[in-house]
């Protein structure tokens, strides 16, 4: 029986969670935030969908429930979360440089990327938060099944 973990990532709320995210991460086993959560009150909220880890983004302020970086083994594969600011303008090609696990997860740039290279992964869920530069708010759900990686985003509502 292959085992399967259904993981929500989300980024970039910046004290607003939007009602729809809800329904976009249910089901879910762990919710992973990638920064500029702006609130405990937003990880709050997460945790009544499943437990929630999140890092600090630069426009967090330093807080003990904030990491700098989540490392985590799910399903047999390494995943890495960090908010990308600390590569300065954080590129794929920067984040496999820098990070040696098989899923990495950042935020900061507000747009929804997906990158599979050579068996390993670089996403970034987008925004979920509030709406700007004209993108469209989202939020996305990783999925390892028997040691491979696929991600699905979703789209939220972009009314606030």
């Amino acid at each position: 029986m292959a085992s399967l973990h259904l993981i929500g990532l989300i980024s970039d709320t910046h004290g607003l969670l939007r009602p729809d995210v809800h329904d976009a991460l249910a089901g879910v086993e762990l919710i992973l935030h990638a920064g500029d959560v702006g609130g405990e009150d937003i990880l709050h909220e997460l945790r009544a969908i499943a437990p929630t880890l999140a890092v600090r983004g630069n426009t967090d302020a330093p807080a003990p429930y904030l990491e700098s970086e989540i490392i985590q083994e799910i399903g047999g594969l390494s995943v890495h979360v960090s908010h990308g600011h600390e590569l300065g303008q954080p590129t794929p090609e920067r984040l496999l440089a820098r990070y040696p696990q098989a899923v990495l997860v950042y935020g900061h740039t507000h747009k929804p990327f997906l990158l599979n290279r050579e068996g390993r992964v670089v996403v970034n869920p987008g925004a979920a938060g509030q709406r700007r530069f004209d993108l469209e708010p989202s939020v996305a759900r990783l999925r390892i099944s028997d040691g491979a990686a696929d991600v699905e985003f979703i789209t939220l509502s972009a009314s606030e």
